[in-house]
């Protein structure tokens, strides 16, 4: 395909939106460490800058590549996957939340936000190629073995939110490939059967997190684990309409609000934006989905679609379920808000997704 027919076929809008949700997550990432002495919170914003510059050549790149060709390769990207999963358990570093998650690489990345981009292409192959068959439980089981191994990889860590996320990728692209009401139902059953197997292996703090949100426990509000979710509360409410000023959270500032520039962002985006600013953010996440919503009904194969599916997901999910903890709707989960949280492998994943979505775009059927 000649380079000038891939910039006419471009998705701008899909690329200004994530531009635009970088840049001002770099912003917000500055105001949430303003002033720390921690050398880790003091390297943040450079490092998301790097990240984000990397990024984005790193989607222009994906955007002159065929997908197809990733799907033709989708065997060593799953041994890959696997593999950086493995060597992680061993030589990885812990993270704040204690999982053993980070590899140090001359800088530290997350594998498994890597695994993340691998499993929508690998999956999306799997499906791509048998979604006539999903009348069959053996298309189905096969492809549960395909996720369960990432998922235990993933759950020995111990990083429960992204096992959630494979677990939604799956349904998804399951779903797109016309996964049968029947196989939901035995599957929903056996997830009823095994959930006391799961809650036995959780380790406390993940128990305790589900637990203080199903009845919480007042008393721990002032030092218990309750502590951070009564400090997002505060500083959302008193955000106001437009919020205190760029700067001038104090909740944020005052540093009140644990875990800022990572799990709990939109807290500082609310604080100091207020309800104007944090609408904003939504709306533009809402375009971003439906851009590459837009891209998967324009794919010119089964393939594309459900890359772009399993994309619009993965950023859907962690949107919902970061906003949603910020504002105690839904428990704490240690995931991220896309494109705006402090977190270069994420970011840099997810901008390469958006790549492979405009991969898709400018090989999208000529008349759609």
């Amino acid at each position: 395909m000649r380079t000038t027919n891939i910039w006419r076929q471009f998705d701008y809008v899909l690329l200004v939106a994530t531009l635009i949700l970088v840049i001002f997550g770099i912003i917000m990432i500055r105001s949430a460490t303003n002033g720390a002495v921690d050398p880790d919170l003091i390297s943040r914003v450079p490092n998301q800058i790097q990240f984000a510059v990397i990024g984005t050549f790193l989607l222009l790149l994906m955007t002159m590549l065929d997908y197809r060709l990733l799907g033709s390769i989708h065997s060593w990207l799953y041994i890959f996957m696997v593999g950086i999963l493995v060597v992680v358990l061993f030589f990885g570093q812990e993270g704040d939340g204690g999982a053993r998650s980070w590899l140090n690489v001359g800088i530290l990345i997350q594998p498994a936000e890597v695994a993340k981009l691998i499993i929508i292409i690998t999956l999306a192959y799997h499906f791509s190629t048998r979604y006539q068959n999903m009348d069959k439980l053996s298309t189905v089981f096969g492809s549960l073995i395909h996720v369960a191994v990432p998922i235990g990889l993933i759950f020995i860590q111990p990083d429960l939110g992204t096992v959630i996320v494979f677990s939604v990728l799956w349904f998804t692209l399951a779903w797109a490939a016309g996964l049968r009401l029947k196989h939901i139902g035995m599957f929903i059953i056996t997830a009823i059967v095994c959930f006391p197997l799961l809650w036995s292996v959780m380790l406390p703090y993940q128990r305790e997190r589900i637990t203080n949100f199903i009845i919480p426990d007042t008393g721990e509000e002032n030092f218990g684990s309750r502590y951070n979710i009564r400090q997002a509360a505060i500083a959302i409410g008193s955000g106001g309409l437009f919020g205190k000023g760029y700067g001038n959270g104090t909740q944020t500032q005052y540093r009140f609000l644990r875990v800022r520039h990572t799990d709990f962002i939109f807290c500082v985006i609310a604080e100091e934006f207020g309800l104007v600013g944090g609408t904003t953010v939504i709306i533009i996440l809402g375009v971003i989905i439906l851009r590459i919503l837009r891209a998967a009904r324009l794919a010119s194969d089964p393939l594309g679609s459900m890359i772009c599916y399993g994309i619009a997901a993965t950023i859907f999910f962690q949107s919902v379920t970061a906003i949603g903890m910020n504002i105690g709707v839904l428990p704490v989960t240690g995931l991220t808000l896309p494109l705006v949280s402090s977190g270069g492998t994420s970011l840099m994943s997810i901008l390469i997704g958006i790549g492979l979505v405009q991969s898709v775009v400018v090989r999208r059927r000529r008349f759609a």
